[in-house]
């Protein structure tokens, strides 16, 4: 499963975005190199009409299992971080005599940054107000969850869409098939520079990192038979 499948980590049930920008980034990515792929398999000098819809239906087909396999992943990775934090949770009040086995448990869980900037203190802090918690409730899938697998499914679905676009109004295969290539690029290089904007890299230099990337992922796909 890749990265951007596994939602944060929550100790508890906390509200937050449906979706990440990591997590929209990582699915738009992974529908644009799964469709490119299939798009780049078609043999412009052999293309007629039927290996064209052959194509097309391949890659809508493909999307869309792939959208629902990573749809129903993420389901699994949101059920499995809530039952990460119950666990946690219930380690630190049944430990709550062990001070440091229990700050350590809470340090394990925060990001590295903000766990080397915290002191004992404040770690036991926050143990002592999670030891007088209520015992949570067994993990179980909410609303927000469904609305997330839905939200991924659309983006590696509709990630198909303008890569095959062109071979339905483009008689001519090759042409077809450079125009597709061309709109793939652009969009990993957008997807590129938009993760550059958000995470503080340079947007130009992350967005062509990221379309040499997306296009080397392709290539090696079809090297390997994918």
């Amino acid at each position: 499963m890749k990265e951007s499948e596994l939602p944060p980590r929550p100790l508890l049930d906390s509200p937050r975005a449906v979706l990440s920008p990591s997590e929209r980034f990582g699915e738009s990515v992974f529908g644009l190199i799964m469709v490119l792929t299939i798009t780049g398999s078609l043999s412009v000098a052999e293309a007629g009409r039927a290996e064209v819809r052959t194509m097309l239906i391949g890659a809508l087909g493909c999307n869309t299992a792939w959208g629902l396999v990573d749809a129903v992943m993420y389901l699994l990775g949101s059920l499995f971080a809530r039952g990460r934090g119950r666990a946690i949770l219930l380690a630190v009040q049944r430990g709550a005599a062990d001070a440091a086995a229990s700050r350590a448990l809470v340090a394990n869980e925060l990001p590295p940054i903000v766990a080397s900037v915290l002191r004992p203190s404040d770690l036991d802090f926050v143990r002592a107000k999670l030891a007088e918690m209520p015992e949570p409730r067994r993990p179980r899938l909410t609303g927000s969850d469904l609305l997330g697998a839905f939200g991924v499914f659309l983006l590696v679905f509709f990630s198909t869409l303008p890569v095959v676009l062109p071979f339905l109004f483009e008689s001519d295969p090759g042409s077809a098939l450079r125009l597709s290539n061309a709109i793939g690029v652009a969009l990993l290089f957008g997807c590129g520079w938009a993760m550059g904007r958000y995470s503080g890299l340079r947007p130009l230099l992350t967005g062509i990192a990221m379309a040499a990337i997306g296009a080397a992922l392709v290539a090696a796909t079809m090297a390997l038979g994918g």
